[in-house]
C-alpha cells in the first residue's frame, strides 16, 4: 500500500471515528497532494508525497511561530497538533550524531576539505538524506563537519 493510499485510510478511519481534527488536518494534506497532481500533470510517488509532507510541515512550524509571537496560544495549538499528524509518515528522523556521521561519510565521498566545499556537500547530502532530515538541520551539520 502506496503512502497516500494510507493516508486516504487514515481519512476514513478518522471520520468513523468521528475525530475531528485528524480528519480535517489529514484533508488539507490530501488537497496538496491533488494539487501538486493538478498543477504539474503527474502521478505522486512516495518520494512526493514524502517532500509535500515536509513541506507542509515546515508551513504549520511557520505559521505556529507567528502565532506565538502574536500571543495566539489556541492557533498556535491548531498548527502544532496537525505537525503530529503529519509526522506520523515521514521516515524515521535522525539524530544529531547519526546525522553529523552521515555527514562526515558524505565529506569523504565529495572529497570536501574546506568551506568553500559546502555546495558540492548539501547537493550530495540533500539527497542522500531526503525524508529523514530535514535542510536547515543538514546545512548545521555540513558546517560543524566542515569548520
Amino acid at each position: 500500500m502506496s503512502l497516500r493510499e494510507t493516508i486516504n485510510q487514515d481519512v476514513k478511519n478518522a471520520m468513523k471515528a468521528k475525530d475531528a481534527k485528524k480528519r480535517d488536518a489529514l484533508r488539507l494534506l490530501t488537497s496538496a497532494f491533488k494539487q501538486i497532481e493538478v498543477d504539474e500533470r503527474k502521478e505522486l510517488t512516495d518520494e512526493d508525497v514524502i517532500k509535500i509532507i515536509q513541506t507542509q510541515i515546515k508551513r504549520r512550524n511557520d505559521a505556529a511561530h507567528q502565532y506565538k509571537d502574536a500571543n495566539r496560544e489556541d492557533l498556535m495549538q491548531i498548527e502544532l497538533d496537525e505537525i503530529a499528524y503529519y509526522e506520523i509518515y515521514l521516515p524515521k528522523q535522525l539524530n544529531d550524531e547519526e546525522l553529523l556521521t552521515n555527514v562526515k561519510s558524505i565529506i569523504e565521498k565529495v572529497g570536501a576539505t574546506s568551506m568553500k566545499d559546502m555546495g558540492k556537500v548539501m547537493g550530495l547530502a540533500s539527497k542522500e538524506l531526503a525524508g529523514r532530515a530535514d535542510g536547515k538541520r543538514i546545512s548545521d551539520a555540513v558546517k560543524k563537519a566542515l569548520s
